[in-house]
Parts: C-alpha cells; sequence; structure tokens
C-alpha cells in the first residue's frame, strides 16, 4: 500500500487526528439529542428509539477513539473540557468538508437528511489518497494545526487515522503505544447493547477499536447495511425515518439482508408534525435575562459541560465513572423539557431549545 499523501507522520500528528476524531464524534451529540427533545411525548417512538440508540453509540465512538489517544500517550486532561471542543451550531464537521452545514434543529425531514449526511459513506481503493484539496474552511484547531485537506466521510478520516497507526508502526513498533493501560474503558464500564468495547494496547487492538467505529456508521463495506456485529449501520437506521419502513437483517447469513436503499421489513408512519417548535441554533441570547427561560438555558448549559468534564475524567484513569456519566446523558433531557416546552416572548410559535 503506497500512501504518497503522509498525512499523519509523527506521533504527535496521530494524537492531534485522534482528537479530531473525539470532536467529530461529539460534533453528531447535540443535534441528534437536540431531534430528540424537540420529539412530542408518545410520539414518533420509532425515531425515539433510532436517535436514542444512536446517540448512546456515538458515546461508544468518542470512547474507542479516546482509548486510541490514551494507549499512543495522548494527554486528555482538557481535551473534552477544552472551550473549542463543543463546536458552535451551525457548524461543518470537523471532516473539513463544507458540503453541508450540521444544525440543532427540530426533528423533521431536513433534520433526518443531515444525519444521512454525516453518516454517509465512500468507498476508497487503498493505495489512493483518502483526502481531496481543501480551501474554503479551516479545521477546528487544538494545537495550531493546518490542514490543506477535506475527508468526504468519517470513515475516510478514520481510514486516515488506521494508515498512519500502521506507518508509525512500522518505524516505532510497540513503543508507539506507550499509554497507561489503566486508563483503558474496558468492557464492564460502558453499556452491552451500544456495541464491542475495545480496550487498545496494540496496533491490532487500535485498528479494530477505529473500525467499530467505521462499520457503527457506515457498514461493515460499502453497500452493505449491517455492521460487523450483523446490526443496522447509523446510515441505515436514519434512513428508515426517511422512508418509514424498516429493514431487514439475516444474523445467520447477513449476505441475505435487504439491499441498500430497498427494506422489506414492516411500515411505519412518521407524524413530521409531532415536534415542538424549537428555535433553530439557539444561543444563549435569544432569552431575555432573568427570565426563566434564560435560567433554564444556562442550566443546561453548565449541566451538559459538566456531562462532558465527567466523561473526560472517566477517560483519565477513572472507568468506573463513565457508565453513570452517560447515563446522565439522558437526565439532560429533563432539563431540556423546561425549555422546549415553553414559547419564547417575542417570537410567534418559537419554543426555546437547549444551549450546549
Amino acid at each position: 500500500m503506497t500512501d504518497s499523501l503522509k498525512l499523519i507522520t509523527t506521533i504527535d500528528d496521530l494524537r492531534y487526528y485522534l482528537i479530531q476524531g473525539m470532536m467529530i464524534e461529539h460534533a453528531t451529540l447535540p443535534p441528534y439529542l437536540t431531534a430528540l427533545y424537540s420529539l412530542k411525548p408518545g410520539s414518533n417512538l420509532e425515531a425515539f428509539h433510532i436517535i436514542r440508540a444512536i446517540a448512546v453509540e456515538e458515546m461508544l465512538h468518542l470512547t474507542l477513539a479516546a482509548n486510541v489517544f490514551n494507549a499512543v500517550g495522548g494527554d486528555i486532561k482538557g481535551v473534552l473540557t477544552n472551550p473549542s471542543f463543543i463546536p458552535t451550531y451551525p457548524t461543518y464537521l470537523p471532516t473539513g468538508e463544507t458540503e453541508f452545514q450540521v444544525h440543532l434543529k427540530k426533528f423533521s425531514p431536513e433534520t433526518v437528511q443531515t444525519f444521512l449526511n454525516i453518516e454517509r459513506s465512500k468507498e476508497v481503493d487503498e493505495s489512493k489518497p483518502l483526502v481531496v484539496s481543501r480551501t474554503k474552511q479551516e479545521w477546528l484547531k487544538i494545537h495550531g494545526y493546518d490542514p490543506t485537506y477535506s475527508y468526504y466521510s468519517i470513515g475516510l478520516f478514520y481510514a486516515e487515522v488506521i494508515r498512519g497507526l500502521q506507518a508509525l508502526h512500522r518505524e516505532m513498533g510497540d513503543a508507539l503505544f506507550c499509554g497507561d493501560p489503566n486508563k483503558q474503558i474496558t468492557r464492564e464500564y460502558y453499556y452491552d447493547g451500544a456495541g464491542e468495547i475495545v480496550p487498545v494496547y496494540d496496533l491490532r487492538s487500535a485498528i479494530r477499536a477505529l473500525r467499530v467505529i467505521q462499520e457503527q456508521g457506515e457498514g461493515s463495506r460499502h453497500g452493505t447495511i449491517w455492521d460487523a456485529e450483523r446490526e443496522l449501520c447509523h446510515y441505515y437506521r436514519f434512513q428508515q425515518l426517511e422512508l418509514g419502513q424498516y429493514y431487514v437483517i439475516d444474523k445467520e447469513d447477513p449476505e441475505n439482508s435487504d439491499q441498500p436503499d430497498h427494506p422489506t421489513g414492516d411500515t411505519f408512519t412518521v407524524d413530521w408534525d409531532a415536534v415542538y417548535p424549537i428555535l433553530e441554533d439557539a444561543k444563549l441570547e435569544n432569552y431575555p435575562q432573568g427570565t426563566e427561560l434564560y435560567t433554564a438555558a444556562q442550566e443546561f448549559k453548565q449541566a451538559y459541560h459538566q456531562f462532558l468534564a465527567q466523561i473526560e475524567f472517566s477517560f483519565n484513569g477513572h472507568p468506573e465513572k463513565l457508565l453513570p456519566s452517560v447515563g446522565g446523558m439522558f437526565k439532560l433531557r429533563d432539563l431540556a423539557t423546561l425549555l422546549i416546552r415553553n414559547p419564547i416572548p417575542g417570537m410567534d410559535g418559537v419554543n426555546a431549545a437547549p444551549i450546549y
């Protein structure tokens, strides 16, 4: 395999890419959670279960990226709590792509289309560059890097990381994996139903962890709807909401499963109107100071930042703190409810929304 670009040539490059990976995984959470919160109670149960499950798996992806980062000696302290870790929405994903922006919006056909863009896939031959030249948009910066390339999909971004891991391992051997093994999140510290948690101690486990991320989002290979665990990948789970029909996977022989874009399972109806009309890309300044909405928005924002701080703490040698922290992600819904069910004064027909 030849990678003429050689974008990851040092361990610092690798750690930087892995920080970007954690930022990518997190950047999907506020959009998914906002759409989830906007569903009216008792309605659109299919959408509720699909979005909620994917949000939990995005937390798994964040954890897997953190495992690889810690394994190669990265310092996780200050990463998730960095002011730039939470993007300002609307935003481009930290893949460098400027083809679409990600908004914080209510559940809608347009929102589902954005989710499909986030989870999209593209197949590139291993001997070809994984990136295209990019001049329009700068990546989010943590260490002052200024990359000049963009990745069409999240899967291609991680393929670049895998190439970098392999190249550095050829140079450094197992010395590449110099991190504290006690910082690894292992199976007992994460939800069983969210997918496979992979502790990382060597090249094989690092690649396996990153491929879990790739496959849960896009499928085990181009043109398939399932991942390595024979579960429906994120892209086609979201597409079910667009098509109003479930995909069927043959767990015994996945090759006999439904084909992409042609589900054959039960149909269901999506009620696009059973949604709170929340403010798009809400900011704290949208709420009058001194009002209950302003106070509730502040409380949600503080709770969300605390949630990220707890996750970072668990990644930094306290794995037992991860499970309650992830569970706390859904307790945020109670704070969000104080906002989304209330109109904003002076904005006819527009309800408040959470601030991240």
